[in-house]
């Protein structure tokens, strides 16, 4: 096989870390190529370097493209070479349609005017390409997260890709639209396109790569052929970790008390559908030092419930009764529900979770800001020992807690967001996919903190896509189906056939 890519001795440099230490990444023309590493390891700063974020002199080493050394100033100058790349969070315009998407900053135009009938001829067959029927004057924003990944695709192979770089791909899709996703990239494969996958989901890799880059704390580890031999999970997490991890989850003794959380006939309607009803009659509760898993398909109402009860922050017409140790307690709005010791960790910690460019300090401190007031005044001393303590007790890897948020990987700005809630002091917290998008060491960390507030008697909900997850931490696991808990199976007898055929038959 000849090389399509080769990174030499990148090296690369932010104030005070070396976030790259020379890597070196080799990626063979027409392969699937995996790139795993911790948060924080250095796969999107390599990936950065690759496209033209971080131009040529801004970074030590080289890079040969089809044999010929290459120095992108920016990315225009990769897409030029056929170089593409799928960020996490997707470049869409959602009131555009998905043809103006397409080629956006791509235009197909002659002396200056827009050719649209081609474009739209163009869009159609791109689409075909990557197994979407949708109409190409359906605005983007319409459709779901899955359907949206495929345009971006179709978007990059717009540009005569030769090299796809897919950045956690399937993190925010449902199993069928993953499965979907990876079939696409075998076929793009069989049509000699090269693909780069970076992903936390190693079945998934198992599944689809040819060869597999560990990166571990800035430097290359390791390059695993999966077509000489059967690379196992627990291979690629020793090199990933620097250690074996006999068990992905932390072992936990089971001390559960009496009911502490209870909510009884539970309904929500739609803020904006009048007539739909989205949560159904739910009762479900949590017995102090209990983790309790909601599991269901994407759509179901696991997080429309979750945020109903925190604050009424989603919904409208909302009835029934939430109690904290067998009294009614006011959840009418976020204030109040905080008050009265609930808080809610979202799925979407970039949007909703954090200020990203605020620090870690103020970060940590915005759900309990007279905990570290006096008469009303912020103390910058105690904000400051707040930070810190949450920042050695969470093992956030920063080198300061006046970093900005936005410069974190995944998993430590997940830390962040825990420690924001837990220096509220809830006695009930909701986890909303609290591990999407990060890697299995600090999954293993995130578990251990649910697993001491288990211990300290408060309750625990997790809500997670990965059955496997719910299975590992959950004492209980509640089935939901279309806005309605079907089922509340014990740990001991739940299974990832039983859950799913809850959701499948009812």
């Amino acid at each position: 096989m000849t090389m399509l890519l080769e990174m030499r001795a990148i090296t690369k440099t932010f104030p005070g870390v070396k976030a790259l230490d020379n890597v070196g990444l080799r990626v063979e023309t027409g392969e699937i190529h995996a790139l795993v590493g911790e948060n924080g390891a250095g796969k999107s700063t390599l990936m950065k370097v690759l496209s033209g974020v971080y131009p040529a002199g801004s970074y030590d080493g080289e890079i040969l493209f089809e044999g010929q050394v290459a120095q992108f100033r920016n990315i225009a100058d990769s897409e030029k070479m056929g170089i593409a790349i799928i960020h996490q969070e997707l470049a869409l315009v959602p009131l555009l349609s998905v043809a103006e998407n397409l080629f956006l900053g791509n235009e197909v135009a002659e002396r200056g005017v827009m050719n649209w009938p081609r474009m739209h001829q163009m869009a159609r067959e791109l689409l075909q390409k990557v197994g979407l029927d949708e109409s190409p004057d359906v605005p983007v924003g319409t459709l779901g997260v899955g359907k949206q990944q495929l345009v971006e695709i179709a978007k990059a192979l717009a540009k005569d890709v030769k090299l796809l770089i897919l950045d956690e791909p399937t993190a925010a899709l449902q199993e069928n639209d993953s499965q979907k996703l990876l079939g696409l990239l075998k076929e793009l494969q069989g049509q000699g396109i090269t693909s780069i996958l970076i992903s936390h989901k190693l079945n998934e890799i198992n599944q689809v790569a040819d060869r597999i880059t560990v990166i571990r704390d800035g430097a290359s580890v390791s390059t695993l052929d999966c077509r000489a031999e059967e690379i196992s999970e627990e291979h690629i997490i020793r090199d990933m970790v620097g250690r074996d991890m006999a068990h992905r989850y932390p072992d936990r003794e089971r001390n559960i008390g009496e009911t502490l959380f209870e909510v009884k006939n539970w309904n929500v309607w739609h803020p904006e559908h009048r007539d739909r009803q989205v949560i159904s009659d739910v009762n479900f509760n949590v017995r102090s030092g209990e983790i309790v898993g909601i599991a269901g398909l994407m759509g179901s109402g696991r997080t429309e419930l979750a945020m109903s009860i925190f604050g009424q922050s989603y919904g409208r017409n909302i009835s029934g009764q939430v109690t904290l140790r067998g009294v009614e307690i006011d959840v009418s709005k976020v204030d109040r529900a905080i008050e009265a010791g609930l808080a809610y960790c979202t799925e979407d910690r970039k949007e909703l979770g954090l200020i990203l460019e605020e620090s870690i300090l103020r970060n940590t401190t915005l759900a309990n800001l007279a905990g570290v007031s006096k008469g009303g005044v912020i103390s910058d001393g105690e904000e400051q020992k707040v930070a810190e303590k949450y920042r050695q007790a969470m093992n956030i890897r920063t080198p300061s807690v006046q970093q900005k948020v936005v410069n974190l990987s995944g998993g430590n700005q997940q830390k962040v967001v825990l420690s924001k809630w837990l220096y509220a002091d809830p006695q009930v917290l909701f986890l909303d996919e609290p591990t999407r998008g990060i890697d299995v060491g600090a999954k293993f960390e995130i578990y251990s903190i649910m697993n001491q507030l288990a211990a300290d008697g408060r309750g625990v909900v997790m809500i997670s896509s990965e059955m496997p997850e719910l299975l590992g931490m959950c004492d209980r696991i509640y089935v939901m189906n279309e806005g309605a808990l079907v089922t509340v199976l014990d740990a001991d007898e739940a299974s990832q056939e039983r859950i799913m055929s809850f959701i499948v038959t009812e």
